[in-house]
């Protein structure tokens, strides 16, 4: 079974070379089935002496005899024999489980006594003898989840939509692991060779100016973040030696500064960047500068910076800028030369804390978690570090830095080991490894020069090893020994104490030099990486990045600005209107964000009502890429189409309930093993052969069967619906886990809750919407507003609001905190239009999670929280077909949208104007006849990170993948807004008004 299981796990892309598998002893399978038979028993109300288990298919229970009773077992003790079939061991005084052990302290509570309170202890039960036991440390629970009520009949929460169904409902307690604790233990076997270190020079950077700080992207191996002391940043493609983006410093708006800031520009204009970091998943960076401020980016993998928080955070210097996620929202931890820490809401730069306890300048930072317990470690200049919660209780730490005077903190990449490096005021540097439970030094690592030259920076890879800056070398260390394990001078040119920033992989070492450059060492692994990218034809240099570093990110770890890849509007400027971009066409996926402001933009200028296809057309396969899936099943109507959220893959959903699910895998080609249109996916089933196929029994046999689907955050569940139950399928499997909710009504729309995965909005052909509960299996209440069927269903957290539409093109908002109904109006009617439209309706949020895409086929519209109008386009004429459907770029910066007659048009979403149109003969091979047996795409799905890639389900059954050509790195390149020459779409309120239109700022 553990050969089976280790098959099934390897096959999972989010696992892939991020597990090392643990030997287990032979007895092991046979330990787990006595912890759990135990486990049932002591849930047992009537709980017999010598229980009798006559199978494992099904829990156990104990009846009682006669109605009473049983009385207490007796004070036998546990046997160490191992049971008979189907006989548990003889149970103890204490019934399963011998008497409660309470769990030590862990990690970071050994430094913090009392840090936490009123979080409840999970007790762990000893092993009966003759089982095996986990070590002492492993009290401690992985994950541990608050009784609702005590007793037998107890629910345990869960953390995801995985976690929802048959146990569950079936009243049984969600397994919960032990998390063993690293701390003062021996750590996994070393892997790694010093072969493994990144020692080789490959590239060279001229930065200009001199190098303050630098970090890698968290995805994308070759992209490097870089301040500068006169406060610019920049971002390299270290690859191909490409600056992607050079922000000089300036102040966004002046005048929400303090006065002390002014003051202090005035005086003195000059500033340089003190610290410069990638957010969790790389859409947003942070920078903190040696004035005052720091200045929050949003970023795509186009290299593309736009601006989207200042914050004036501290009075002098902000010394260092982290990124957190406190109870699930991104946050950003700053510390100044004010002597204090804060902590700031990511999405609108509101403080939420701010610590105060520290007698001098604080220097660094370092956001960590152990377990569920969420700390900050922070250092000051006079060596103190202390520790704290987020809560207002003061520091639960003070401990000295060796040196005393600057230190920095760091984890290893697991989470499980400690580390700081620092330099005294008289040039002593100490690189050492904490023992977190008693706050004491492990070990100290030597090798630094007596008395170095500059604040000694440092840096942790591979779990494995540690490298500082020393001596104008950089210097190497295991860190499990404390003896310098080698060294290197990057072929000379380093400063005294040089900078330098491994990437996520280990592979790259970035390392500052005299002259105001960087030097990029690598491994053998990174030396093929970049030699692979040399090989191959790219999209302008910047491509490559994307397509052969993005790595699938864990997904809902991300926080508010999880899939944040592009950022706010173009004529979205001040941090007050910044547009937050989260991921589309997943409603499961949508985390939290704070409210934006509702920004209107100004109406295009423009003398035409409304225009036909008059734009740059594609009308051949050689303009752009475009791949056709395979597929050698029946050909049916695809429904429903979806990239999974890692963009590894295509889920396609057809009329006749059969799901298909196209993997592209990793070869030298396509190296990242990302969708694209220059590699062929595989169709991909499990072994058996099986299909993943929608419960039809109780649908209706009708052409218009409506279907919905939702993918949960990991990729692993896709739920599904044609017409009958709603289905949750294991995706790497394809085995049905569950059915719920029987027609009818049948389930038309499904949108998981943004803040619990276990609660789901479920549009329905009644026209209702149902809030159900899955761990219960329990409709908690049903919204009424609608006349016709559901068509779409869309979240905004910041909002606070759910907005549906249905085929009576009516629009509804809904306060997702009682679910009472705020406003509903129908969609606008195309000019022209004298009576009500009907038809299927569907919604979306953009990015900044306030205004919404509606798609009809008679328009496309974007409207505010309010359901106002913003701006509408409508087809016209006999040159444009209605509209099929329509969907967000990932960035939120387009709009893709398909027509009946098979045409796509690629919109830009500030404006609406359209960019380019794509004529089915560029990728459809058959020529398109003008009957009705067209091939159109039905619905057209976004990648989750390429900002230019989209997929169209068409009415044939086929699938196309579809990107710019490699002579274009975006859509409607040739008529790109910077040079002026976008034709304009009037808004709906320009073609409405008889006053004059104001031109939009582009």
């Amino acid at each position: 079974m553990l050969v089976e299981l280790k098959k099934l796990i390897e096959a999972n892309p989010l696992f892939r070379d991020k597990l090392t598998f643990p030997g287990f002893k032979a007895s092991r399978l046979r330990t787990l089935i006595n912890q759990s038979l135990n486990w049932q028993h002591q849930l047992c109300k009537n709980p017999r002496p010598n229980p009798d288990i006559k199978t494992l298919f099904t829990d156990h229970t104990c009846a009682s005899s006669n109605g009473t009773r049983v009385p207490p077992p007796t004070n036998t003790p546990l046997s160490g024999s191992v049971p008979k079939p189907g006989v548990f061991p003889p149970l103890g005084a204490h019934g399963p489980f011998q008497p409660v052990v309470s769990p030590p302290p862990s990690a970071i509570a050994g430094w913090m006594s009392g840090a936490n309170p009123s979080m409840p202890h999970a007790a762990v039960a000893a092993a009966p003898p003759g089982l095996v036991q986990a070590p002492s440390s492993a009290a401690f629970l992985k994950h541990p989840r608050t009784p609702s009520s005590g007793g037998p009949g107890m629910e345990y929460q869960t953390a995801d939509s995985e976690h929802l169904m048959k146990r569950l409902r079936a009243g049984q307690p969600d397994e919960v692991s032990a998390n063993v604790s690293f701390s003062g233990s021996t750590h996994p076997p070393n892997v790694h060779s010093p072969e493994d270190l990144p020692k080789t020079v490959v590239r060279s950077l001229s930065q200009g100016s001199k190098v303050m700080s630098m970090d890698f992207h968290p995805q994308q191996q070759t992209v490097l973040l870089v301040g500068t002391n006169i406060g610019d940043i920049s971002i390299w493609e270290v690859g191909s030696r490409e600056r992607l983006a050079l922000k000089p410093f300036k102040v966004w708006d002046i005048s929400t500064c303090s006065m002390p800031f002014q003051t202090t520009l005035v005086k003195d204009a000059t500033i340089s960047v003190n610290r410069c970091v990638w957010g969790p998943d790389g859409s947003i960076l942070g920078v903190a500068f040696s004035k005052h401020i720091v200045q929050i980016y949003t970023y795509n993998p186009a290299g593309e910076l736009r601006q989207y928080l200042e914050i004036d955070a501290h009075i002098g210097g902000v010394n260092d800028i982290a990124f957190a996620h406190p109870n699930k929202q991104l946050c950003i931890v700053t510390c100044g030369d004010d002597k204090t820490i804060k902590v700031w809401d990511a999405v609108a730069g509101r403080r939420q804390y701010t610590f105060e306890g520290h007698e001098a300048p604080v220097y660094s930072v370092c956001p960590h978690y152990k377990e569920n317990i969420q700390f900050i470690f922070s250092t000051a200049i006079d060596g103190k570090i202390k520790a704290w919660l987020y809560d207002s209780l003061g520091s639960r730490v003070d401990y000295d830095a060796p040196g005393l005077w600057c230190t920095t903190m760091a984890y290893s990449a697991d989470g499980t080991r400690l580390f700081s490096c620092g330099t005294s005021k008289e040039g002593e540097s100490h690189l050492v490894e904490w023992n977190e439970s008693e706050g004491a030094i492990k070990r100290t690592y030597s090798g630094f020069r007596k008395l170095s030259l500059g604040v000694v920076q440092f840096d942790t890879t591979r779990n494995r090893f540690l490298a500082a800056g020393d001596e104008f070398q950089i210097k190497f260390w295991d860190m499990d020994n404390t003896n310098i394990l080698t060294y290197t001078d990057a072929d000379g040119g380093l400063p005294a104490s040089p900078r330098l920033r491994f990437n996520k992989e280990g592979s790259l070492l970035a390392v500052t030099t005299r002259d105001n450059g960087i030097k990029i060492l690598a491994n053998a692994d990174g030396q093929r990486m970049l030699r692979m990218l040399e090989t191959r034809v790219f999209d302008g240099a910047r491509g490559f990045s994307e397509a052969v570093n993005v790595k699938p990110a864990i997904a809902g770890s991300l926080g508010p600005i999880a899939n944040a890849s592009a950022s706010a509007s173009p004529i979205l400027e001040r941090p007050d209107r910044i547009q937050q971009p989260i991921s589309l066409g997943n409603l499961a996926n949508m985390e939290s964000s704070s409210r934006a402001a509702d920004v209107k933009p100004r109406i295009l200028e423009t003398t035409d009502k409304i225009k036909s296809w008059k734009f740059p057309e594609i009308t051949d396969s050689t303009q752009l890429k475009t791949l056709k899936l395979p597929d050698p099943l029946t050909p049916s109507k695809v429904v429903r189409l979806l990239y999974t959220n890692s963009g590894l893959a295509v889920l396609a959903l057809a009329s006749n309930a059969v799901h298909k699910l196209w993997k592209w895998q990793r070869h030298e080609r396509n190296p990242s093993g990302k969708s694209s249109a220059s590699s062929v996916p595989q169709l991909w089933q499990p072994t058996n052969g099986a299909l993943m196929s929608n419960d039809l029994n109780d649908a209706k046999q009708t052409e218009d069967l409506v279907s919905c689907i939702a993918l949960s955050k990991n990729d692993s569940y896709v739920m599904s619906a044609s017409g009958g139950k709603v289905s949750l399928f294991n995706m790497m499997t394809f085995k049905v886990m569950t059915t719920f909710m029987p027609p009818p009504p049948a389930a038309t729309y499904l949108a998981f809750h943004p803040q619990d995965n276990n609660i789901i909005a479920i549009g329905m052909e009644d026209s209702t919407i149902q809030i159900y509960n899955v761990r219960v299996d329990e409709v908690k209440t049903k919204l009424k507003g609608h006349q016709k069927r559901i068509s779409g269903l869309a979240f905004s957290q910041s909002l606070n609001i759910l907005v549906s539409s249905g085929a009576d093109a009516q629009l509804c908002v809904w306060n997702i905190d009682g679910w009472e109904k705020k406003k509903s109006r129908p969609i606008q009617a195309p000019p022209g239009h004298q009576t009500l439209l009907v038809g299927e309706t569907r919604v979306q949020f953009h990015n900044n999670q306030s205004h919404l895409l509606v798609v009809h086929e008679s328009q496309i519209a974007v409207y505010d929280s309010q359901l106002e109008c913003l701006r509408s386009w409508y087809p016209r004429d006999s040159l444009s077909a209605p509209i099929s459907s329509a969907i967000y770029s990932c960035d939120g910066m387009l709009i893709f949208a398909g027509f009946c007659d098979g045409a796509v048009g690629i919109f830009d979403s500030d404006s609406l104007s359209l960019r380019c149109r794509i004529a089915p003969s560029s990728y459809i091979s058959a020529p398109i006849s003008s009957n009705n047996g067209s091939a159109f795409p039905v619905v057209i799905a976004a990648h989750p990170s390429d900002p230019n890639q989209f997929a169209l389900g068409m009415s044939d059954g086929t699938v196309h993948v579809i990107e710019p050509s490699d002579g274009e790195t975006k859509w409607g390149g040739s008529t790109s807004q910077e040079n002026g020459t976008l034709p304009s779409i009037p808004s709906s309120s320009a073609l409405n008004s008889s006053q004059p239109s104001e031109t939009l700022s582009r």
